[in-house]
């Protein structure tokens, strides 16, 4: 008679294998029995509420908002363009360095320090002078031009 040429080992790892395989079936089964196929279109739409919950009544229409579709802005507003008179402010002048040409003006209203550049002078200027200037935007802030001594 002859012998089994597999061993006992291997007997087992087989039996392992299939005993796994069978599982994995079964639970595929179950898995195709458990799917709720062919739902309704109710069943499977959500709403949210007032709160922003997510509930499965639809809203009441009575307490529905009218919103009108101008009211409603994208985006950060324009800015009104200010008057000519807000343009116009004075200061004094709280530093200056003529040999690299820029300085630093103290606006007497909001007490905001404004860069000046010696270009935007139309006389020469020093330290604690009293100034009339405009201020226009510039890439690092706020910048002086149009810069005029009080008299």
């Amino acid at each position: 008679m002859a012998r089994s040429r597999d061993s006992f080992n291997k007997k087992e790892m087989e039996k392992k294998r299939a005993k796994k395989k069978q599982e994995k079936e079964e639970r595929k089964e179950e898995r195709k029995n458990d799917a709720k196929k062919g739902k309704s279109l109710e069943d499977m739409m959500a709403y949210i509420d007032a709160d922003g919950n997510i509930v499965s009544t639809p809203p009441d229409p009575s307490t529905m908002v009218e919103v009108n579709l101008e009211d409603i802005q994208i985006g950060v507003p324009k800015q009104a363009e200010p008057s000519p008179e807000d343009l116009i402010r004075s200061g004094i002048i709280s530093f200056m360095n003529e040999a690299k040409g820029f300085g630093f003006i103290r606006d007497l209203q909001s007490q905001e320090s404004i860069f000046v550049h010696v270009n935007e002078m139309q006389t020469r200027l020093v330290e604690n002078d009293k100034v009339n200037f405009e201020v226009v935007s510039g890439p690092k802030g706020y910048s002086a031009i149009n810069v005029r001594k009080m008299k």
